[in-house]
């Protein structure tokens, strides 16, 4: 295209798009030789960003919304059929109609067992362009659901523009993405998306992240979150509303060293999201990592693991993750299930997952200070084991016990020493707010006895007959 005609689009746009919605059919008049409406309709998706307009249903572009995205908590309970499709065509392409049989698919699932076996042996694995597939396959769903949890419940604190300019590190085959991509366009917001994604598994996510007609704005940058240049993609384009990592950190050399270099990667009032397995490895390394850039770093922690107590850090294990409802299991596993088999060997709809959200200006998820004479911090629990106290705590887990004994939480402060788990002996409507208050819910717990076990060498918290619960917030 001629670089004038582009001139002209853009100049004529910014200067209607106050005044009435821009119209192609309309604008095309007003550019030297008349391009036809459909260049220029291009052109104006392409430029959304830059002129901060999106693109409505009848064709015609208006300023974008300002202020914060518009969006509601929500759950996923199917992977979108369209992103599915977008997969299936991929692998189709690749592998022909029939990918999930024959030698293709007995290849897929041949490298889908091998990378969940160097997982958990916490070997390195090497992203070429089959293990992206199988990992399409077996995790996009999952983490798709995963990210659209939390992203949706960052939105609906009010803590992600509706002008959203985010950086995906270690983006993969784009589950996060995808969830974000979704959240911005049904809230009618503007996306300016840029991952940081050095395998194979960037060529998936360019396919299923197809750019959405005037709605985002999408760039891939194949570099390693070390060697990203973070610096100048500030420079250039301005600093970042969000910063993702999505199961990224604990594939890193120096996690903490790179998430701390990140945070300066922020605009006034950004967040840091990190996403990981709820495995007992890398969700308790992600807490390490917490702690180094949130209790001898430069972040704060926003949810989940707040820190209530003035001057207080967390030192106990923290095994602490979400726990949502499963989702329908997606035909594309079925497909590569079924040959082998049926065993369900490679269906993954599990939506488990351990979280971090950070930010730079002191703003926390609960911003509650305990006061002492109401209250006892659990880093003092030694002293008071036996006897019966007041504590208020965040609520960590689902049930733990897992029916074969009395439920069981894990319970933080953000001053603990070692793990709190609040074991329900006696329930009723007096202390029924710990079993129904959702992952991350403040707990007001009234004159529970604390014991110590020996076995778990953790404190046991019992909420019996005597006990009080009630959502402090």
């Amino acid at each position: 295209m001629n670089p004038e005609t582009r001139k002209q689009i853009r100049e004529n746009a910014q200067y209607l798009r106050s005044v009435r919605p821009l119209d192609p059919e309309e604008l095309y008049e007003y550019v030297e030789g008349q391009p036809h409406p459909a260049v220029v309709r291009q052109v104006l998706r392409e430029e959304a960003v830059d002129l901060a307009i999106v693109e409505r249903e009848d064709g015609t572009f208006v300023p974008a919304p300002e202020g914060s995205l518009e969006a509601q908590v929500r759950s996923v309970e199917r992977f979108p059929p369209e992103h599915e499709r977008r997969v299936e065509e991929l692998l189709a392409e690749i592998y022909g109609d029939e990918w999930a049989e024959g030698d293709s698919g007995d290849r897929l699932r041949k490298r889908v067992r091998d990378i969940k076996e160097r997982y958990l042996r916490r070997e390195a694995v090497d992203y070429d362009a089959l293990s992206a597939h199988g990992y399409a396959v077996y995790h996009l769903p999952d983490y798709y659901a995963a990210a659209t949890r939390v992203l949706s419940e960052l939105a609906a604190d009010g803590l992600l523009p509706a002008q959203l300019r985010v950086l995906d590190v270690g983006a993969g085959v784009g589950g996060p993405a995808l969830a974000l991509a979704d959240l911005v366009a049904d809230a009618g917001g503007l996306l300016d998306y840029h991952a940081v994604e050095p395998s194979a598994a960037a060529d998936v996510l360019e396919t299923v992240l197809e750019p959405e007609a005037g709605t985002r704005s999408v760039t891939v940058h194949r570099e390693t979150a070390e060697a990203f240049d973070l610096d100048g993609a500030v420079e250039s384009g301005g600093p970042f509303d969000l910063i993702l990592f999505g199961n990224v950190l604990n594939e890193l050399d120096d996690p903490a060293a790179v998430l701390e270099r990140y945070l300066g990667g922020l605009a006034d009032g950004g967040t840091v999201l990190a996403l990981e397995p709820a495995d007992k490895n890398t969700a308790t390394g992600l807490r390490e990592i917490e702690r180094a850039v949130a209790d001898d770093g430069p972040a704060t922690v926003y949810a989940p693991t707040v820190r209530l107590w003035p001057h207080q850090t967390p030192e106990s294990e923290s095994w602490s993750f979400e726990k949502r409802p499963d989702i329908e299991v997606p035909p594309m596993q079925k497909r590569l299930d079924d040959p082998d088999g049926g065993t369900r060997e490679f269906v993954n709809a599990d939506v488990q997952y351990a979280y971090s959200v950070l930010r730079t200006d002191d703003r926390r998820g609960i911003d509650i200070t305990p006061d002492r004479s109401a209250h006892a911090p659990m880093a003092d629990a030694e002293s008071f084991v036996t006897d019966r106290v007041n504590l208020l705590a965040i609520k960590l887990s689902h049930d733990l016990s897992e029916g074969e004994s009395n439920p069981l939480y894990l319970l933080g402060d953000g001053s603990q020493a070692v793990d709190h788990f609040a074991v329900l002996t006696d329930p009723s409507m007096l202390n029924d707010d710990l079993r129904t208050a959702g992952y991350g819910d403040l707990l007001s717990i009234r004159n529970a006895l604390v014991l110590w076990n020996d076995d778990e060498e953790a404190y046991n918290v019992v909420v019996d007959g005597e006990t009080t619960v009630d959502r402090a917030r």
